[in-house]
């Protein structure tokens, strides 16, 4: 008896890791579509230098609105909305990021921009990596990195006024430091749910549920690497 109750607890244990790297698989999949995606749009806008054109315009801080409702939306409604529509919505929001972020081949050259991906890529799978394989309960952390966050966020409104180089190198510091730690902590978040039951959940259950790690993720990997531009970023100047 003791036997096939070990053996059960082992092949429990075996389906949810097996649920959760399914899962995990499709998150990063499309996760990566999203990075694909933003960078094409990105470099196509730098190329054929409507970038210059966009930025000189309202139009370029309405997009960065819209992209910012875009993630609220699409993170507050995303049990309520349908697969095709939050995916709609995520490839949606990644091109229109690209067309932004398209900004930073003004301000940094070609190579360094290069470079600081290789840099934010390696840091963001180390720390995906700690998130998958450590014991530590990361979950204590969110709370801590959300405030960081909007420390983060409420310094920079207030440093636009300031223009504080001092302010712009902490939040710069700061930054890095939380988004790494939220790469962790996500991943980690992300593996509990597939090891929690979503495979069991239905179709549409497991694709939301993956759009919306991928965002997450996404998000995590898109402002790590802003902030280590601003420390690597070679200037065009």
């Amino acid at each position: 008896m003791q036997s096939q109750i070990q053996t059960h607890e082992i092949t429990r244990t075996q389906a949810r890791v097996e649920a959760s790297t399914v899962f995990l698989a499709k998150v990063f999949n499309w996760m990566a579509v999203g990075l694909g995606l933003t960078g094409v749009v990105a470099f196509f806008m730098a190329q054929s230098g409507l970038v210059q054109t966009l930025i000189a315009s309202p139009l370029f801080f309405i997009l960065i609105l819209v992209e910012l409702g875009m993630v609220f939306f699409l993170s507050a409604r995303v049990d309520k909305l349908q697969p095709g529509t939050a995916t709609g919505l995520f490839v949606g929001y990644s091109v229109l990021n690209g067309v932004t972020l398209s900004s930073i081949f003004l301000a940094y050259t070609h190579a360094s921009i290069a470079g600081t991906f290789l840099v934010t890529a390696g840091m963001f799978a180390a720390m995906a990596v700690y998130g998958l394989v450590t014991k530590r309960d990361l979950s204590g952390m969110g709370s801590f990195l959300f405030m960081g966050l909007i420390g983060i966020i409420l310094a920079s409104i207030v440093n636009i006024f300031l223009k504080s180089s001092a302010v712009y190198w902490a939040i710069s510091a700061i930054g890095v430091l939380v988004f790494v730690g939220l790469t962790a902590y996500d991943v980690q978040r992300i593996k509990n749910i597939g090891e929690e039951g979503i495979m069991r959940q239905g179709e549409a259950a497991i694709h939301k549920g993956a759009i919306i790690g991928a965002l997450a993720l996404y998000l995590d990997f898109i402002n790590l690497f802003l902030m280590l531009l601003r420390f690597f970023g070679g200037s065009r100047d």
